[in-house]
């Protein structure tokens, strides 16, 4: 009988263990609990402003503190435009500069940021993008946005980029504007550029540049690398020490090549191959060039690549765990004529049709800083893509090129970007600079309230949006800055 008793006492005993620990892993379970793999998607004919990308898996929180280091002439006003919707959706607080730059050319400086606060100079506002263009510096940025926030960038080949920049900044670029053409001017650069001239940061890798990197002339004012601050979870800055036993993989900068494609992708492969000259060594040592893109792969969450743009935006979307409506926009700042139309942008045109082959390689050699930060950042990008999946990246790809192509016949008069004499609407007219004309947007007529207020934030031109936040987080201050088509903000490009 006492057995028995015992017996039945240690049942519930039992019983009682095993309820407690299972209520205890219910309460517990949240904050453990892992992000499931994948992307989630919102429908795909959901509207943005119905749903704004928000995730359904709980354990996934967007991320919304972000640093984009806007390059020149790499696509980067359309990812600009996703970041603006996307902070003036959830009503985020950005980080503006008093006109339209931070003061670029020159590195970036916290002060040059509209209502920043020094140390000792009040409470500091919180700030969620820092978006525009500038010439990275770290510390400064530091000063700013938080350690811990995503910063993100986006490179594109530099023979894209030489054709582009010598249309868009000849009229700066002392260099540009001496070389009648671009391959007289790569058939011979060093007789129009001298290091150092009016604008010619523009004429020679300008990609290299826009990352804060030091240049020839800068490193020979230096015995050494300079110390690589790094970003940490405090407020301070953490500096590798000298003789650091840090030694980075070196780049294979000759073998640039995308992996080959799943059978069952749709990503199409493209061969940018192309080996460096011998005169890519000739100017900074290849043991600099690997610490600098060591720095940069610890500075960077992640680097777009914009010969694989869409492919990109989908890889950002995952990162961020934003769903897909929050990467869906249109190409903003394209330039007008004489190029290859771009995949998935009716009448869009993609100013890095160079065939010559020599002149591809004349570029790459004269940018060959550039260069190597395109083979790096191509590699990177394609391991990342082989970490998510390549059919559903495929798959991804698909759906996003969908969706912008519904929202295009949804808002746009023609389905795609016009000429700019064609836009009467000086809201959404961009400014012009350059040789060629920038394409813009024409909305349809008739749209109703909901779709006119989402067509026009997939629509707005970088300078007009960008005094559209301004003049939302600063409603008091005097705005005396004109239209940008009337007041020159100086060079800028996407």
């Amino acid at each position: 009988m006492r057995l028995w008793l015992w017996g039945s006492r240690g049942l519930w005993a039992a019983l009682v263990v095993f309820v407690t620990i299972g209520l205890a892993f219910q309460i517990w379970r949240g904050p453990f609990q892992k992000r499931p793999p994948g992307l989630y998607f919102p429908h795909l004919w959901t509207s943005t402003s119905d749903s704004p990308g928000s995730s359904l898996v709980p354990s996934c929180h967007p991320q919304q503190q972000l640093v984009f280091l806007k390059t020149h002439k790499s696509g980067s006003s359309s990812v600009l435009s996703l970041l603006h919707q996307y902070g003036d959706r959830h009503s985020l607080r950005f980080a503006l500069p008093v006109r339209y730059q931070f003061g670029y050319p020159k590195s970036f400086q916290a002060a040059t940021v509209k209502g920043y606060l020094p140390h000792g100079g009040g409470p500091q506002p919180a700030f969620h993008i820092l978006c525009h263009h500038m010439r990275f510096n770290l510390p400064e940025v530091l000063r700013v946005m938080p350690p811990d926030s995503f910063f993100f960038s986006i490179v594109r080949d530099p023979a894209a980029v030489a054709i582009s920049a010598f249309s868009y900044y000849k009229s700066v670029s002392s260099a540009f504007r001496a070389a009648p053409s671009l391959a007289a001017f790569l058939a011979s650069p060093r007789a129009f550029y001298r290091q150092g001239g009016r604008g010619d940061h523009y004429a020679r890798n300008l990609l290299w540049f826009d990352f804060g990197l030091p240049l020839p002339r800068e490193m020979r004012a230096l015995k050494r690398h300079p110390k690589p601050l790094k970003r940490t979870q405090s407020s301070g800055v953490q500096i590798w020490p000298s003789g650091s036993v840090f030694r980075p993989s070196k780049p294979d900068p000759n073998s640039l090549l995308k992996p080959p494609p799943h059978p069952k992708s749709n990503v199409q492969s493209v061969d940018h191959s192309m080996p460096l000259s011998p005169s890519a060594t000739d100017t900074v040592s290849s043991s600099f060039i690997q610490w600098a893109l060591a720095w940069l792969d610890s500075t960077f969450d992640l680097v777009l690549v914009a010969e694989y743009f869409d492919e990109s935006l989908v890889l950002l979307a995952d990162a961020l765990c934003w769903g897909l409506d929050d990467v869906v926009g249109f190409v903003h700042n394209a330039q007008a004529t004489g190029m290859k139309s771009v995949r998935g942008h009716k009448e869009v045109k993609d100013q890095g049709g160079i065939k010559d082959k020599q002149m591809i390689a004349r570029a790459r050699a004269w940018n060959n800083l550039d260069w190597a930060l395109y083979v790096h950042f191509n590699h990177s990008l394609w391991d990342r893509a082989d970490r998510y999946g390549r059919v559903r990246l495929a798959s991804a790809v698909a759906k996003l090129r969908a969706r912008r192509s519904a929202l295009a016949s949804r808002c746009l008069l023609g389905g795609g970007a016009v000429d700019p004499s064609q836009i009467a609407d000086l809201q959404l007219r961009p400014f012009q600079f350059g040789a060629r004309g920038v394409l813009g947007y024409v909305l349809r007529k008739g749209l109703t309230p909901q779709d006119q207020e989402e067509c026009e934030r997939l629509a707005t031109p970088e300078l007009q949006y960008k005094d559209k936040l301004d003049a939302k987080q600063f409603p008091k201050a005097v705005q005396s800055l004109s239209h940008p088509n009337a007041t020159n903000p100086g060079p800028k490009g996407s």
